[in-house]
């Protein structure tokens, strides 16, 4: 069983949600990345998403846009993003995910790219501009090394592909809450449960909602049915506000403990599973 299996299976167990926590990869740096995870590990993140800088992040909105630059303008490249989470695994065993677009890995190299990420430690990959349907020139070396392909799912994706992507996933199902760029809206929770439940009776792996939730209410109100609750515009206007001080990693660890009490005054609210 995998990191991100085992997590879920023994959130389960407890009867709780996942939090999981995106911030992007060099932002300012990747030494301060390095430390930000183990301080959100410490305040109860279950998995992390990690963003892999690009120059042209399509689907993010302006706060996530920023993080992108920023953090290549401080240098940050693949290959030092997997340096990052190598060193990273030499303390924690919590699931990590990398999140972005298909032309770091592309340029990268895929089999280089899934091998090298095995080797440090990566545990899954989320491209949001490859459709799985076109994922054949990576998923293969993905699955030699058991890094899962995470698939992202949103509500104008056709009931019968959903249902079909979603029988097919692995590690989780990544729910887009509502159309349209990173932290452009608030979640509206009661808008979403019966598709996320729904997705839940098809997918053979947790469903995990991202977009729009931003507090510690939002994501209340979202683990009351969904497996895993994902935070990451609002985070990382955290990181951009306190960068360069010495209240960074307090300031994250506060906000991200808030998040985290919220996922858990909600778990086992809903009957649905993790």
């Amino acid at each position: 069983m995998g990191r991100i299996e085992a997590t879920f299976s023994r959130l389960r167990q407890r009867g709780e949600k996942a939090l999981i926590p995106f911030i992007t990869a060099g932002d300012p740096d990747l030494a301060t990345t390095e430390r930000l995870i183990h301080v959100l590990v410490e305040a109860g993140a279950d998995l992390i998403e990690l963003g892999i800088p690009f120059s042209d992040p399509s689907a993010d909105g302006p706060t996530i846009q920023a993080a992108s630059e920023r953090a290549l303008s401080s240098g940050t490249t693949l290959a030092g993003v997997l340096g990052c989470v190598s060193r990273v695994r030499k303390h924690t065993n919590v699931p990590i995910v990398l999140m972005g677009y298909y032309n770091p890995v592309l340029q990268f190299g895929p089999e280089r790219f899934a091998r090298d990420a095995a080797a440090a430690g990566v545990d899954g990959l989320l491209l949001v501009d490859l459709p799985p349907e076109e994922s054949g020139e990576i998923l293969g070396f993905l699955q030699d090394v058991g890094i899962a392909q995470i698939t992202l799912l949103a509500p104008t994706t056709p009931p019968e592909r959903q249902a079909h992507l979603a029988a097919r996933a692995e590690g989780y199902v990544y729910y887009v809450s509502m159309t349209g760029v990173t932290g452009a809206q608030q979640v509206d929770a009661a808008a979403i449960r019966d598709q996320v439940l729904s997705l839940q009776r098809e997918a053979s792996v947790p469903v995990a909602v991202g977009f729009g939730i931003s507090t510690a209410a939002d994501a209340g109100a979202v683990a009351a049915f969904a497996d895993a609750v994902v935070v990451g515009s609002a985070l990382v206007k955290v990181i951009a506000a306190y960068s360069g001080t010495t209240e960074l990693e307090a300031q994250v660890a506060e906000f991200a403990a808030a998040l985290k009490e919220g996922v858990r005054s909600q778990s086992g609210v809903a009957a649905c599973r993790v």
